[in-house]
Order: C-alpha cells, then sequence, then structure tokens
C-alpha cells in the first residue's frame, strides 16, 4: 500500500480500515465488481481481480466516479501484465511491470493516463534496468 503524503500517524489507521473493509466486504465478490466507501470525507473504490484486492482512494475531484474509472484502467493494465486474472503469485511474480503500468496511470498523485496503448507505449520506452 502506498500512502503518499499521509502523515506516519495516520499511516496505521488507513492501513488496518482498508484491511479491515476489504475483510467485511470482498468476500463472495464477483471479479471486477466495483464497491465504493467513504470514510473522513474521503472516497474509497475497491475491488478483487483474482486473489488480489485493489483499492483506489481519492478525495475531493477524485470521488467515487473518477475513481471508477481510474480502476478500470488499473485491473485492466494488471490483467495484460499478467495474461490472466492473478494469483498473489503471479501479481508478486510481475510487481515491478506492473509497478512500472502504475507509474504511468497515477503520477504524483494526479491521474496521469488512462488510455491502454499508451501506457503500453511508455512502459516500452523505460530502459530495461528498470524492470
Amino acid at each position: 500500500m502506498s500512502f503518499n503524503g499521509v502523515p506516519g500517524e495516520e499511516r496505521l489507521h488507513w492501513r488496518s480500515f482498508l484491511v479491515k473493509l476489504g475483510a467485511d466486504n470482498l468476500k463472495g465478490v464477483k471479479n471486477e465488481e466495483l464497491l465504493v466507501a467513504c470514510h473522513k470525507s474521503v472516497y474509497i473504490v475497491y475491488t478483487v481481480l483474482g486473489h488480489v484486492s485493489i483499492y483506489l482512494v481519492g478525495k475531493d475531484e477524485y470521488d467515487e466516479l473518477a475513481l471508477s474509472e481510474a480502476i478500470f484502467v488499473v485491473t485492466s493494465a494488471i490483467k495484460d501484465v499478467c495474461g490472466k486474472l492473478p494469483t498473489e503469485r503471479l501479481f508478486l511474480d510481475k510487481y515491478g511491470r506492473i509497478c512500472l503500468c502504475l507509474d504511468e496511470i497515477v503520477w504524483k498523485g494526479l491521474l496521469e493516463n488512462t488510455d491502454k496503448d499508451r501506457i503500453k507505449r511508455l512502459i516500452r520506452l523505460k530502459p530495461p534496468t528498470e524492470f
């Protein structure tokens, strides 16, 4: 989990909140079925993809609608990298490549790229040492 811009004392709260949120609500959820929550004026859109839980958190202009669009791009990128719905093992095996995709989708906390082909092109331009 990445907590850019979140003060240290809040990180533990958010980590435990998201884990509890997933444990309470993700059992039996279909792949890519979106769930939405709001906590302390912050929106959370989350889903399950294979054996991996994915959470997007935002506020202000990154409301549940914007996060719902963004999570579609994120899940598509993960499926493309993994070639199928990821197991935890496959996700960890492909973690470096997944991170490259996420870096192109979200940059400095802002939604940057949502076009699948553009993301693939940008990743191909990275030097191999960055994998």
